[in-house]
């Protein structure tokens, strides 16, 4: 009998440590699951997963042991631009909509919803800063009030978020507060020189969220426009993080990929050169290193990788090596196989652009479990250096050139630099027209 009682009393306290996250998707027709991941400095960790309804709802009930945290929900492909982060402290459900329109936003939850009214407050009054300097204002007190206004709000949210997740955020958000007018310059100069004065690296809590890497990429992509003062920045950023090598090589990882995606080579290739191929070495992040070096072989503006290969000259092998060859000032190096449906619809349409520029001589490298089918394949390109590689894709000339889909194009010049790495013939043709 005392068993069952002290069952029956523990019950309601096992009950009401249960919470769950749900809402509403919409529209409803867009979406199908809900799949629930706990972030950390690291990585995310699978948790759940939730079917959504007809009319877009779900529910996912938390485990009574879930800890506090940054937890993300993905809702589409590919996950890493489909998801939205969110704050879960163990204490309560969490109630969301997202809108495909609208965006996120929380019905319940006391840590997400102080969080959304912080910045929407903050951004208010920067925009008050930004159309005081816009407008030449020359009223000192005018800036001054919105200055106070704004340390003020900075500090009445950082007490209200005492004894929360949320707090790190807030507090990490904090700018540069003047305490008497200062003009446009000096105003940016200072804000600039004091960004990172209460960003806490170190906070685990920050590290599994978007935080850091957002803070520092807006921090960057805010100087001119050029190489020096992005590697300037990087630099900056670097010294801001201090010696936890995790935060310095995870955020710079972000930094290079963005410089990538924005067309940013040298800056790329100074982030790799400079700081975080040698962390990823130190930290033993072997994928990493892998995509670093495969980046450097073939980044443009870089000299190609060497490779000897035999090429047929008047039915004749040469043997010979791509910095050895001096028939040309350019060259267009292709990866391609006989065995491959997509190459051989694509060759001709090269071999038509390369018939207006005699001036280029192509290497043609194929990648070929066997001759039979190259050699009657070559025949319809007898202006190329036609060459074959029996490793196919595990041919370390292949690893270094990081190929991983044929055809793959190079344009080099008379040095071997590469000049463009054109995704499909139309580019290639459009390059070599401009």
């Amino acid at each position: 009998m005392k068993k069952w009682l002290l069952i029956i009393s523990i019950l309601p306290q096992f009950l009401l440590s249960q919470h769950s996250i749900r809402g509403n998707f919409s529209p409803a027709e867009e979406f199908t699951y809900a799949f629930l991941y706990k972030n950390t400095p690291s990585g995310a960790d699978y948790i759940d997963r939730a079917k959504l309804k007809v009319d877009g709802s779900f529910t996912i009930e938390m485990a009574p042991e879930a800890t506090s945290g940054i937890y993300k929900i993905v809702y589409a492909t590919p996950p890493e631009d489909n998801n939205f982060n969110f704050f879960y402290d163990g204490k309560e459900d969490v109630v969301l909509n997202f809108d495909l329109e609208m965006g996120l936003s929380f019905i319940s939850s006391n840590d997400n919803i102080l969080w959304d009214r912080y910045l929407s407050d903050i951004s208010n009054i920067n925009g008050q800063i930004s159309e005081f300097y816009a407008s030449e204002n020359t009223k000192e007190q005018v800036i001054k009030s919105i200055f106070k206004n704004l340390d003020e709000t900075q500090r009445s949210y950082e007490e209200t978020a005492k004894n929360s997740q949320v707090l790190a955020f807030i507090k990490s958000n904090r700018t540069y507060i003047p305490t008497e007018y200062e003009d446009i310059n000096t105003y940016s100069k200072n804000l600039k020189d004091h960004y990172f004065d209460h960003i806490d690296f170190n906070n685990e809590l920050l590290q599994s969220s978007e935080f850091l890497t957002e803070r520092v990429l807006a921090f960057i992509y805010a100087m001119p426009a050029t190489a020096n003062a992005y590697k300037s920045a990087v630099d900056e950023v670097v010294l801001a993080i201090g010696d936890n090598s995790n935060v310095q090589m995870n955020l710079l990882e972000a930094i290079w990929a963005s410089m990538l995606n924005s067309e940013q080579d040298i800056v790329a290739n100074y982030i790799s050169d400079t700081y975080l191929l040698e962390l990823a070495e130190q930290n033993n992040n072997e994928l990493l290193i892998e995509v670093l070096e495969e980046y450097k072989n073939t980044a443009i503006g870089n000299k190609a990788v060497d490779f000897e290969f035999t090429y047929l000259d008047n039915d004749k092998p040469n043997e010979t090596s791509l910095y050895e060859l001096d028939k040309s000032d350019k060259y267009l190096l292709i990866f391609w196989s006989s065995t491959c449906s997509h190459c051989l619809e694509e060759l001709p349409k090269v071999k038509s652009i390369m018939d207006e520029h005699p001036e280029i001589t192509v290497i043609a490298y194929a990648l070929e479990d066997s001759v039979r089918n190259w050699n009657k394949t070559i025949t319809n390109y007898p202006d190329f250096l036609n060459t074959y590689d029996l490793g196919k894709w595990e041919s370390p000339v292949v690893k270094s050139y990081a190929i991983h889909a044929t055809p793959s194009f190079f344009v080099l010049d008379k040095d071997k630099n590469i000049l463009a790495k054109p995704e499909h013939v139309d580019d290639l043709k459009a390059f070599l027209e401009n």
